[in-house]
């Protein structure tokens, strides 16, 4: 397979990813708002969460500009991925909320670990 085939493939990836997440929190807006609360992400951006993801998601599926909008991914998966290690340096383990309310757990190593595999693919979706 060609590379650029494998970054078609790594964007269908994090595509689905980038979906599930926003109709997870957008299916439960109470649950996903109360989850957002608990991680201390302020409101407003609270409420725009979701709808970045499901564009960021819908683009990378049908291959829009797919490397910019892979690096979109990267960047917004770095940020959560930053807040995630920030509570977790901070002593709280809230639940994820990553993926709205399938995301019970509380926080943890595993949580940054899928994240960095995330971003990974991710990145591969933008430089391949």
């Amino acid at each position: 397979m060609s590379s650029s085939t494998w970054g078609v493939l790594a964007a269908i990836v994090v595509a689905a990813v980038f979906l599930l997440a926003a109709v997870t929190k957008l299916a439960r807006p109470a649950s996903w708002r109360a989850q957002a609360a608990d991680l201390r992400v302020p409101a407003p951006m609270a409420a725009v969460v979701p709808y970045v993801e499901a564009v960021i998601g819908a683009l990378l599926l049908v291959q829009f500009q797919r490397q910019f909008v892979a690096w979109c991914a990267v960047v917004v998966l770095v940020s959560f991925t930053g807040l995630l290690a920030v509570r977790l340096a901070q002593g709280e383990r809230p639940p994820c909320a990553c993926f709205g309310s399938w995301s019970a757990q509380p926080i943890g190593a595993r949580s940054i670990v899928r994240n960095v595999a995330f971003i990974s693919v991710a990145a591969a979706a933008a430089l391949l």
